[in-house]
């Protein structure tokens, strides 16, 4: 079997001619156009970086300001309410009034706290402590002495104090 002898005839020569040709421009067709999409893509990527990173660096910069405000804001945080519940008042069978009015005398007794700093109160608790369990109350005749459960300081101060007899 041979191959026919189209390379003699004009017109064959051209048409292939013409495919290489063209095969070859539309190659470069193709690199020249890929090449300016990439051109153009990695510059917006890189547009993109710059400005990504402009952004962390302000992101960064807010956040330790944010920060430094949290602190100092924690640092001015003031009392605001004094508020003292009795634990163990059913136990030695007093009235809710009674209580009320036990828990309204050691609130009296501690509005000189509020509109204070949260920190110059807790370095001197141990003082409003002791000054709370040597206060002796008397309720229906009977005296009782306090103590101090727990002390919770923030804008609104809660002290849990026990009643017992003296």
């Amino acid at each position: 079997m041979r191959i026919p002898p189209l390379y003699r005839k004009s017109t064959w020569q051209r048409f292939f001619v013409g495919v290489v040709i063209g095969g070859l421009l539309s190659w470069f067709v193709f690199l020249y156009m890929h090449g300016v999409l990439q051109e153009k893509q990695i510059n917006k990527i890189h547009k993109q970086n710059k400005i990504i990173h402009d952004m962390s660096d302000k992101i960064e910069i807010w956040e330790k300001d944010y920060h430094q405000l949290n602190q100092q804001a924690k640092k001015k945080l003031l009392i605001e309410e004094v508020k003292v519940v009795v634990l163990n008042g059913k136990q030695y069978d007093l009235d809710l009034l009674s209580i009320a009015e036990v828990e309204d005398v050691i609130e009296d007794d501690l509005t000189s706290l509020i509109a204070k700093e949260v920190e110059t109160v807790y370095n001197s608790k141990t003082l409003l402590k002791k000054s709370i369990e040597n206060k002796i109350i008397e309720i229906n005749k009977k005296s009782y002495r306090l103590e101090v459960v727990e002390i919770f300081l923030y804008t609104t101060m809660n002290i849990e104090v026990k009643l017992h007899r003296k």
